[in-house]
């Protein structure tokens, strides 16, 4: 696409949501006109439950357009190319994030929680979202909304200004890459027809037999045992609570040194 906009002279694209133009609606065919029973919202809904279903990996257009019963020229009456449609869906399950009321009595504390368990939870839920978050600009209208909310709630954690950007990176880097982690941990057990519990079983077995790999278990084993939890979703929240919190106390700590 970007080769093409340069042969023929157009500036390169940086996002749909810079396309400048509104985005195609639905309507009957008639004359050479738009597929009848498509959308936008349609297509951009489809494109995320395929991903889901079936990851980003094996996504297509031709893949799209038979979940959506039409041909993939059909599709590209509503976007122009499949980062558009990428990008779409990217912004759409941002939009399943809870965000805290501008005017929510909760003090920060409450709302960053929410918000980094909400973040954590989208990159669980959808493990396709961070390779894409890290692709794309990020400027569609929910992930905007979300990226204010952020803003709001440090803003009143006390921070000096040029210190709040370095907190929200702390915050939110550390749960993109929790979840992300998860999210595929999750995926891959699924792959495998294994459950959690199982799977960590399994992986700590082989460990166990490997004797390159003996002394990290011996200085990891009581680290193990004081983490607790009986299932691994229980070890996770331990580490997931634990880490936040030390986070919520560093800015704290950085806010009272002005």
């Amino acid at each position: 696409m970007v080769k093409a906009a340069r042969r023929a002279g157009r500036p390169e694209r940086t996002s749909v949501w810079l396309e400048g133009k509104a985005p195609r609606g639905g309507g009957a065919r008639a004359g050479g006109g738009q597929p009848s029973g498509l959308d936008r919202d349609r297509i951009t809904e489809a494109t995320v439950r395929l991903l889901d279903a079936e990851g980003l990996a094996r996504f297509s257009m031709r893949r799209l357009a038979a979940e959506l019963k039409v041909t993939a020229m059909s599709v590209y009456w509503y976007v122009d190319t499949k980062d558009d449609l990428l990008e779409l869906a990217l912004d759409a399950v941002y939009g399943e994030l809870r965000l805290p009321a501008a005017d929510s009595d909760e003090d920060w504390r409450g709302r960053l929680r929410t918000l980094a368990a909400g973040y954590r939870a989208l990159l669980v839920r959808h493990p396709w979202l961070s390779p894409l978050a890290g692709t794309f600009l990020n400027i569609g209208p929910h992930s905007v909304a979300f990226s204010l909310a952020v803003q709001r709630v440090i803003r009143l954690t006390g921070l000096p200004a040029h210190g709040q950007m370095g907190a929200i990176s702390a915050v939110f880097q550390f749960v993109y890459g929790f979840g992300t982690i998860e999210g595929h941990f999750v995926e891959r057990c699924a792959a495998a027809g294994m459950s959690q519990e199982e799977y960590f079983r399994h992986a700590m077995r082989a460990v166990t037999q490997s004797p390159d790999l003996s002394e990290v278990l011996h200085h990891s084993a009581h680290l193990m045992e004081a983490r607790g939890g009986d299932t691994v979703q229980e070890m996770r929240e331990r580490d997931f609570t634990f880490a936040l919190e030390t986070l919520i106390a560093g800015i704290e700590a950085m806010a009272a040194r002005g």
